[in-house]
């Protein structure tokens, strides 16, 4: 049973990363609630589930020209340099604060998406008028 638990985790994170929605959002807390993985385990695996999604988006987007590599430097190594920094930093940090961390960094995120999307319904409606 357990196995079925990880795999639909798996599964639903896969499906809402390769839709373009962070799939961590699901798989973190299906992980952490569902399953009782540790916080660190659970973001470790996140990160982990991420390479092979990214490996095979690029892979389609290049492969459909959506591609713009103006400039890729600039991006690829801050990010690999600080993601480096992060991961040592966060073995620091007891599990319990990460866990809040992260529910503060969903919730953020939830009001900005809501804001979002209302925004664009008051202008669609706007427009309709």
């Amino acid at each position: 049973m357990r196995f079925l638990v990880y795999l639909l985790a798996g599964l639903a994170g896969g499906v809402l990363g390769g839709m373009g929605m962070g799939g961590g959002c699901v798989l973190i807390p299906i992980l952490t609630v569902l399953c009782g993985v540790p916080q660190h385990m659970a973001q470790s695996v996140n990160l982990l589930t991420f390479l092979p999604m990214a490996a095979v988006s690029l892979r389609v987007h290049a492969k459909n020209g959506l591609l713009d590599t103006r400039g890729v430097l600039w991006t690829i190594v801050p990010a690999t340099l600080l993601s480096v920094l992060g991961g040592l930093f966060v073995q620091g940090i007891p599990g319990g604060a990460l866990r809040v961390g992260f529910g503060v960094f969903l919730c953020l995120l939830s009001l900005y998406q809501l804001s979002v999307g209302l925004k664009s319904f008051l202008r669609a409606r706007a427009a309709a008028q």
